[in-house]
C-alpha cells in the first residue's frame, strides 16, 4: 500500500472528498496523527484511504475551513465549471 502526505496546497477534489466522507462534522485532536519527518520535523495529519493508498494530509486552519465549507465550496466549483462550458457553446 502506498502512504503519501499532501500539503493542504496539493489536495485535490478527491482526497478532499475522502475527508469530508470520513469526518463530516470535521475532526478533532483524536483524529490527528502526530510523526517526524525526514528532516526529524512534528508533522500533524489526518488520514483518509482508499484501496491502495493511504492519505496523510496535513493539518492546518484551511485545511478545516475547506471541509466546513465543503458543500458552499463545491457549488461555487460547480456554478463555475457550468459557467466555462457555457463559454464553449
Amino acid at each position: 500500500m502506498k502512504r503519501v502526505i499532501v500539503d493542504y496546497q496539493k489536495l485535490t477534489q478527491k482526497i478532499l472528498n475522502l475527508l469530508v466522507e470520513k469526518y463530516p462534522e470535521g475532526y478533532d485532536d483524536l483524529d490527528i496523527i502526530k510523526f517526524k519527518n525526514a528532516k526529524n520535523e512534528i508533522i500533524e495529519a489526518v488520514e483518509v484511504r482508499t484501496d491502495d493508498t493511504i492519505y496523510l494530509v496535513k493539518v492546518s486552519t484551511r485545511l478545516a475551513y475547506s471541509i466546513e465549507n465543503y458543500e458552499d465550496d463545491k457549488n461555487d466549483f460547480n456554478d463555475n465549471e457550468n459557467d466555462f462550458t457555457d463559454d464553449l457553446k
